[in-house]
C-alpha cells in the first residue's frame, strides 16, 4: 500500500482507505481490508457505523488512521462536544486522527464551530481537523476562522466521471496543502460509472494493465496529487480488491486516453445549489433529470 502526506502534519496515510457510508457487511470486511494495508477508515456520526469501525480496529487501533464526522445539525459549540464523546464511544477509542465538519451549515457561524474543534484538539480527543462537501468559498471562512491548528483535509465525491472539483477546488486544495479524500470513487454504484463508458475504455485499460475496471477506476483518482480515496465494499472480496488499486499508476497514455473515451462531467452552480437544498432521495433523479438536458444547455459533459 502506498501512503501519502496528510497535508503539512507530518503524517501519512493510506492512499485508498475503507469507506463506510451506506456499509452493511459487518467486521470481517473491514479487517480483511486492514490485512490488506488499508489502515485508514471513515466512517460518520450519521453513518450508524462507528459501532462495527471500532469492532473492527479492536486489538490493532495504534496502527489505525480513524476518520469521523460531526453531523451538521451538531455544529453548536457544546453539541460538538457531546458528539465526539458519543463518536468516541462507539469507536472504543480515546481519540480520534480525523474529525470533520459533515457538511456545511450557514445557520451555525463557522467561527463557534471551529472554536470548538481546536479544543477537542486541545483536549487530546482529536488529532487533526477537516471538513466535508466544502466548496472553495466554504473553505476559505472556515480556514479563516482557525486559530490554532489548520483544517488539513477537504472530503469530497470525485471520480472519473464526477470531476466537479476541477474546476476550482482541486486546485485550491492543492495550492494550499489541503488533502482531497475522495469519496465514490466508484460512484454511486458502479453501473454508474460504466454508464458512461459506452465504448468500455475502463476494459481496456483494465486489459492493458492487468487490473480491474474498479482498479482502474479508483487509480485514476490516486494520479492526482494530495489525493486519496476511500471506496466502499460490501464484501471482502471488494475491499481486498479496492486495495489493489494502491502501488501503481496508470500512464499518462492511458489516462488522455480515459478521458477521451469516458463521458465525465462537472456539476454547474444551479445543479450544486439544487442538491445541497434537495433532500437525499431526491438528488438521484435530478441527477438524471440533468443528464437528460442537451449540453451546450446544462455544460453537462466536457
Amino acid at each position: 500500500m502506498t501512503y501519502k502526506s496528510l497535508s503539512s502534519t507530518g503524517v501519512s496515510i493510506p492512499e485508498v482507505g475503507l469507506g463506510t457510508w451506506n456499509y452493511h457487511a459487518g467486521v470481517e470486511p473491514l479487517r480483511k481490508g486492514l490485512d490488506a494495508g488499508a489502515l485508514f477508515i471513515d466512517t460518520a456520526q450519521s453513518y450508524g457505523t462507528e459501532t462495527v469501525v471500532g469492532e473492527a480496529v479492536a486489538g490493532v487501533r495504534d496502527r489505525v488512521f480513524i476518520a469521523t464526522k460531526v453531523s451538521p445539525e451538531h455544529f453548536r459549540f457544546d453539541r460538538v462536544l457531546k458528539a465526539v464523546d458519543g463518536s468516541l464511544k462507539r469507536l472504543r477509542t480515546d481519540w480520534i486522527d480525523l474529525y470533520q465538519l459533515h457538511m456545511p451549515n450557514d445557520m451555525v457561524p463557522i467561527e463557534e464551530t471551529i472554536a470548538a474543534m481546536e479544543q477537542l484538539v486541545d483536549a487530546g480527543k482529536v488529532r487533526f481537523i477537516g471538513v466535508s462537501n466544502f466548496s472553495v468559498a466554504q473553505l476559505e471562512r472556515a480556514r479563516n476562522a482557525t486559530r490554532k491548528y489548520r483544517i488539513v483535509s477537504n472530503q469530497v465525491r470525485y471520480n472519473v466521471v464526477d470531476r466537479t472539483i476541477e474546476a476550482a477546488l482541486l486546485k485550491y486544495c492543492q495550492v494550499n496543502g489541503i488533502t482531497i479524500i475522495a469519496y465514490s470513487p466508484l460512484g454511486r454504484d458502479f453501473q454508474s460509472i460504466l454508464d458512461c463508458d459506452p465504448d468500455g475504455a475502463l476494459a481496456e485499460v483494465a486489459r492493458l494493465t492487468g487490473k480491474t475496471m474498479a482498479q482502474v477506476a479508483i487509480n485514476w483518482c490516486l494520479c492526482k496529487d494530495a489525493v486519496v480515496a476511500i471506496p466502499k465494499g460490501n464484501s471482502t472480496a471488494h475491499v481486498v480488491e479496492n486495495c489493489g488499486a494502491s502501488s501503481w499508476r496508470l500512464t499518462t497514455e492511458q489516462l488522455l486516453f480515459l478521458d477521451r473515451n469516458i463521458r465525465w462531467r462537472r456539476r454547474g452552480r444551479l445543479e450544486s445549489l439544487l442538491r445541497s437544498a434537495l433532500p437525499q432521495p431526491m438528488r438521484g433523479p435530478l441527477r438524471n433529470l440533468v443528464q437528460r438536458l442537451p449540453r451546450g444547455l446544462c455544460r453537462h459533459f466536457k
